[in-house]
């Protein structure tokens, strides 16, 4: 069994065999363990519009109510993997060093934890999506590493006009959208997580 954490109610994580989803109505900081886990906790308190939001709305940013707290937490309890939005301030305060962008698994932390760089367009994302893993207790697969210069993605997840090139047309996905999980970059999750066990035999 797999925990997966965090997730979209009747998102990609329900209905398939051997995971067990948590979305925002089971709070998944109460998890208890002993399966290991995907996680997916809130970004929004930490990429790089946070600070923005803080000075425009008030919401503080880091200010997640404890949940990447407690995904890192279950990671390296439990064992799995960690999916976070690339250049997320959510590692620099939890003392995770920043991976490459051209690709491979680095060392995290000083607890056997470690992370990588992706974009998940390579697994079927309209967008770059580009997205930063932390692992613990898992075999490290190799994966589509890093950017690719110049290949564009079909779609945007930017709502701001400044992060984008004058005369940009292409489609922006909605909040959704934009979050879902591919099949594909999914099913890499989910096996990451099940050779906790594996491991352990």
């Amino acid at each position: 069994m797999i925990a997966a954490l965090f997730v979209q109610a009747g998102g990609a994580y329900f209905d398939l065999e051997g995971v067990d989803p948590w979305p925002e109505s089971r709070d998944a900081r109460s998890y208890p363990g002993p399966h290991p886990v995907v996680a997916h906790p809130p970004c929004s308190r930490w990429r790089r519009l946070a600070g923005l939001v803080e000075a425009r709305w008030g919401h503080k940013r880091g200010d997640d109510g404890g949940c990447f707290a407690s995904a890192l937490g279950s990671v390296r309890r439990w064992g799995g993997v960690l999916e976070h939005p690339a250049y997320s301030d959510a590692w620099a305060a939890h003392g995770l060093l920043h991976p490459p962008t051209g690709g491979g698994w680095v060392n995290a932390d000083f607890v056997g934890g470690w992370t990588c760089y992706v974009e998940q367009q390579r697994y079927g994302h309209a967008a770059k999506k580009a997205t930063w893993l932390y692992a613990h207790g898992v075999e490290l697969p190799a994966l589509r590493w890093g950017h690719v210069p110049g290949q564009k993605a079909s779609a945007l997840v930017s709502w701001c006009g400044n992060r984008v090139a004058s005369g940009e047309d292409r489609p922006r996905l909605g909040k959704k959208a934009a979050s879902a999980t591919p099949p594909e970059f999914r099913a890499v999750l989910l096996e990451m997580a099940r050779s906790v066990e594996r491991r352990a035999a």
